[in-house]
């Protein structure tokens, strides 16, 4: 089974947005020293927490300090943008680092109202019309679009020999429904929501139409993790992580806390109980106990790849956490 890396860049507190950004490349350099086989960053606007606003940028960046990895995206927020310009921007990354490239699309609105405004200029754009876009994408990436299309003959340039693979992110029917009739990969976001898994990937693997860019159907997962030699420092390690998601679902303070700052705070019952929801998200360790949950989602999700994602505080230790699953994926 493959394993790979989704970085949201989060920021940790008293950490510099600048040193945050070094540290996504200091671990994509490091994820592939490991085995690592993607490493895809997300796009998050308005919050002071994430320093990944623009996914292009630093793929770019990491695939220039890296040489073998694959780096993409999970994912561009296509509503908000121009199906085309998407393409054209996919394309040449493509050309300058090929058989690299991922392109993964989200329907994320990317924030509230005023936020998902901002980022269209002004115009309303429905979420509704996400498929078509994804379709009209691919349209322009392999001069697919049809003869009644009011676009027709446009086609994303630079005219590369090879193109990025495209993957939607989805945690329902709705989105793997959207992979499938486009001839995506799809990648189940476990950690969002596992709740309708079963659903989705059913859903996913009986509608799949085979596209330009992928004739047989390939799923991947993104799941937290947070590993450590025992299991009482991956549980303590898991505390920064465990306040920084009920700091972000209530919309204010998204940086990831210090464990200090988390065992100081006294935790409402209702917050207790959020807590031990959200774990369901994650699967947190030793790194034999981390890979023998792994094995078992991935075989519930009949992947062979998955997506980790650590939202830690401390950089060394989430470094470690991931070479501990590496080891144990390779031994």
């Amino acid at each position: 089974m493959k394993i790979s890396i989704l970085d949201q860049a989060p920021i940790s507190k008293g950490n510099t947005p600048e040193q945050t950004l070094q540290n996504t490349i200091e671990l994509a350099q490091f994820a592939e020293k490991l085995g690592y086989y993607r490493y895809w960053v997300a796009e998050h606007h308005n919050t002071n927490g994430l320093a990944s606003t623009a996914p292009e940028i630093l793929i770019t960046r990491i695939a220039s300090s890296t040489d073998r990895i694959r780096v993409g995206s999970g994912g561009v927020l296509l509503p908000q943008y121009s199906p085309l310009k998407v393409a054209e921007t996919f394309k040449m990354l493509e050309a300058m680092f090929p058989r690299r490239i991922d392109l993964g699309l989200g329907r994320s609105p990317g924030g509230g109202q005023k936020t998902r405004l901002a980022l269209t200029d002004g115009t309303q754009k429905m979420l509704s019309a996400f498929s078509r876009q994804v379709k009209d994408l691919h349209g322009y990436l392999y001069n697919t679009l049809p003869d009644d299309h009011p676009y027709k003959g446009v086609v994303a340039t630079p005219k590369t020999s090879t193109n990025p693979e495209t993957w939607v992110l989805g945690l329902s029917e709705r989105g793997a429904k959207h992979a499938a009739i486009n001839g995506t990969g799809f990648t189940f976001g476990h950690f969002i929501s596992p709740d309708q898994s079963s659903e989705a990937i059913t859903t996913y693997l009986e509608r799949f139409r085979p596209s330009p860019g992928r004739k047989e159907p390939a799923i991947n997962a993104c799941i937290f993790v947070v590993c450590a030699e025992t299991k009482k420092e991956a549980e303590e390690l898991a505390l920064s992580q465990d306040m920084w998601l009920l700091q972000v679902e209530k919309g204010k303070e998204t940086r990831v806390p210090p464990i200090d700052e988390v065992k100081k705070h006294t935790f409402t019952s209702d917050e207790l109980q959020k807590i031990e929801r959200n774990r369901s998200r994650a699967v947190i360790g030793t790194p034999d106990e981390v890979k023998e949950r792994l094995e078992t989602l991935a075989h519930k999700y009949r992947a062979n790849e998955l997506l980790l994602i650590t939202n830690i505080y401390d950089f060394e230790k989430k470094k470690q956490s991931y070479k501990l699953i590496a080891d144990a994926f390779q031994s």
